[in-house]
């Protein structure tokens, strides 16, 4: 294996490593140029874990109605990813909710406690995902959760890519800013192509109104940040891609 595979093994794997809890390997692998770079793979790794979360939704429905299938689905990618994404919307939700200015929203998102914001807010999400999967043919709803998951994980590598990091310190400090065009557009292909494979199971309106819906999404919440905050956070990013996910089921549950 030359140098250059081995590197571009080891930054997919870095990848897996952040926004899952898969064990993958037992080496360091981070460095700022990986982190950086890893980005490029995250649409990928958001249909990683939308297949897996899928296999579960259409293994539980051999036994069960579908809005429980759906539940098992959607705790098996909270258990993959940590609630990682969650855990930012539940910090953006006390911060945007609770702060009366910049300074004191920033001071609110890093206290890992929940408040009522981050509880009610992340209540809700969860509840609105199983809902809008439920009212959609269970047919479709592996498709939909693989599209989902990396479409609305490009959709935080886009902010990462346009928008301004507020803080002076941070994990996603070092990616802020740093994503390079090929990794842009290959985050953008792949998202793509899971976003298309829809076409296996609905019509091309549908998929039109999925994207539209993680469009809202994503322009609703990053709007949210960046008025109150001049740009984003790490929790930002999980707040972005969250409401895109979620607007990709509204979408498309809404045209169905």
């Amino acid at each position: 294996m030359t140098v250059r595979v081995r590197e571009e093994v080891a930054t997919f794997l870095l990848a897996v490593q952040l926004l899952t809890r898969w064990p993958v390997c037992s080496q360091d692998l981070f460095t700022e140029v990986r982190l950086a770079a890893a980005t490029r793979y995250y649409s990928l790794v958001g249909a990683m874990i939308g297949a897996f979360s899928g296999a579960v939704f259409w293994l539980a429905h051999l036994v069960f109605p579908a809005t429980l299938a759906i539940v098992l689905a959607t705790a098996a990618s909270l258990l993959a990813t940590g609630a990682f994404h969650e855990d930012g919307f539940a910090d953006a939700c006390d911060g945007l909710g609770g702060g009366s200015n910049r300074k004191r929203t920033l001071e609110i998102m890093r206290d890992s406690r929940l408040g009522t914001y981050g509880a009610a807010g992340l209540g809700l999400m969860l509840a609105a995902k199983v809902l809008a999967l439920a009212a959609t043919p269970p047919a479709v709803v592996p498709w939909l959760l693989i599209a989902a998951h990396a479409a609305s994980r490009t959709s935080a590598v886009i902010v990462i890519s346009t928008s301004t990091y507020v803080r002076d310190a941070g994990i996603a400090k070092p990616v802020a800013g740093s994503v390079a065009p090929e990794s842009l557009a290959l985050v953008l292909v792949t998202a793509t192509a899971a976003v298309l494979a829809l076409l296996a199971v609905v019509a091309p309106s549908v998929i039109v109104a999925g994207v539209g819906g993680l469009a809202i999404g994503h322009l609703a919440m990053r709007g949210i940040c960046e008025r109150k905050l001049g740009g984003y956070t790490g929790d930002c990013l999980g707040a972005v891609q969250q409401t895109s996910e979620l607007g990709l089921y509204l979408g498309v549950a809404a045209a169905l």
